[in-house]
């Protein structure tokens, strides 16, 4: 069996779908991979591209998104509601099958270091690629985002790994690395309250939310940094974001190991702090492509805690978790196209 690696780029761009599937089809023009997904979002102003398929190939294919993205979009006009810091904000190398995390991240620095190199743009590595410790975390790499970038290259500390120590207005930088499959994953609200949403967020998310002191101010640490109160969810990243298009807000949360919190214990935990706060659930929604197994893990869970019968085909594992976390309440989930061992066999 050869070896097979998903890419998932994420591009600054989900308002204009001519442009967004213009970088996407560059994906098509390299033999041996396959692009699976392309799902933009216009309140995030966002894209995430995904494909797989054989190592050289999808090196290959990444960097002919990225210069495509590079001549598509310009970021000193870019608004919307995710974190970003370039026009193309990260791009993920992902072991599927028969290869190594090593050997994603060194495709990862292939690609870092073409795209230096070939387009003039400043690279950082980030996760199993990362250069150094403070660089293993992307929210760390991209503090500061595309606004900040300009102040961030000069700083010594943040010299790129890859490319030209030079603020490119159009582009910003590009982040790339290696890291097991991570879950976007969001979970709608019953409510268009972007500071409750947050709150929500903070309270389940890993890091926690800050402390504050008797007075009700910020509690800091002797170098004068915030104190946060961990949260119960090991692995997640989260944050509110107000949906226009629908007038509420989600939860949206990167499950960063879904082995350690899978989907539904992210989906139940934000239900008992909104239920808390007598705010109401209306399912959720996978962002990209989802593994298989972390529909099994909530399939099993359910059918414990419905006193269901345990033994279940695939299929009916995936309906009675499209139902029990809504996956469909606010766009349509076919599992045929999101999850990624489907998608592979179509």
């Amino acid at each position: 069996m050869s070896a097979i690696v998903e890419c998932v780029p994420n591009i600054s761009e989900g308002r204009d779908l001519a442009k967004i599937h213009r970088i996407a089809d560059t994906v098509k023009t390299v033999s041996g991979v396959k692009l699976l997904d392309v799902d933009p979002n216009a309140d995030y102003n966002r894209a995430v591209i995904t494909y797989a398929g054989e190592p050289d190939a999808c090196v290959e294919a990444t960097f002919r998104l990225t210069k495509a993205a590079y001549e598509e979009i310009d970021m000193r006009t870019h608004h919307g509601g995710h974190p970003r810091i370039g026009a193309v904000d990260v791009a993920p190398f992902v072991p599927v099958r028969d290869i190594t995390m090593a050997e994603c991240a060194e495709l990862a620095r292939r690609y870092g270091r073409r795209v230096g190199s070939e387009l003039g743009l400043p690279v950082y590595f980030y996760e199993h690629a990362a250069s150094r410790p403070e660089r293993t975390n992307l929210s760390k790499v991209r503090k500061g985002e595309y606004e900040g970038l300009e102040e961030k290259l000069k700083d010594p500390e943040w010299t790129p790994d890859a490319g030209p120590t030079k603020f490119v207005p159009q582009f910003g930088c590009v982040v790339t690395g290696a890291r097991i499959f991570l879950v976007a994953y969001n979970v709608n609200l019953k409510t268009a309250n972007l500071e409750t949403a947050n709150e929500i967020a903070l309270h389940v998310r890993e890091m926690g939310w800050p402390m504050t002191d008797q007075h009700g101010g910020e509690l800091l640490s002797a170098t004068g940094k915030k104190v946060f109160q961990p949260g119960p969810l090991r692995s997640v990243k989260g944050m509110g974001v107000y949906l226009e298009e629908g007038n509420f807000c989600q939860v949206s949360m990167n499950l960063t190991n879904y082995l350690v919190t899978a989907p539904h214990i992210a989906f139940e935990q934000v239900a008992q702090e909104a239920a808390s706060r007598s705010i109401a659930i209306n399912g959720s929604e996978v962002v990209g492509l989802i593994p298989l197994q972390a529909i099994t893990l909530a399939a099993a869970y359910y059918a414990w805690r419905d006193k269901l019968p345990r033994s279940m085909t695939p299929d009916e594992a995936v309906q009675l978790v499209h139902d029990r976390l809504g996956f469909s309440a606010f766009r349509p989930f076919d599992p045929k196209s999101k999850i990624i061992e489907y998608t592979l066999s179509n």
